[in-house]
Parts: structure tokens; sequence; C-alpha cells
């Protein structure tokens, strides 16, 4: 009885062992992917205010028609 209550807690951490294993692949996984379409939206953002500085051109500004 107690062998096979040894061996059941034995196979539940190996269990538990390989569960986490995973899940730490995964959350690494996970997080460079992150990071990439961080350094991909920063590019995006960069590139989009290029573009809003090229296209704004200068604007004068003048009062509305009724004032």
């Amino acid at each position: 009885m107690t062998e096979d209550r040894i061996t059941q807690l034995e196979i539940l951490a190996a269990e538990q062992e390989k569960t986490i294993e995973e899940l730490s692949t995964e959350l690494t996984r996970q997080w460079r992917e992150m990071e990439a379409l961080k350094k991909k939206l920063q590019r995006l953002s960069e590139r989009f205010m290029e573009l809003e500085e090229q296209t704004a051109g200068d604007v004068p500004v003048t009062k509305p028609p009724h004032w």
C-alpha cells in the first residue's frame, strides 16, 4: 500500500515537472514574440510619424470664416 502511494506521488511529480517545463518553454516563446512585436510596432510608429511629417506641409493658420 505504501509503495503504491509512493509510486503515485512520483508519477504525479514527474507529470507536474513536465507541465512546468512545457509552460516555461511556451512562456519563453511568447516573450520573444512580444519583444519582436514591440520592435516592429516601434519601427511602424516611427515610419508613420515620418510620413505624417512629410505630408503635413506648411498649413497656414487662418481664422475661421465666422470671426
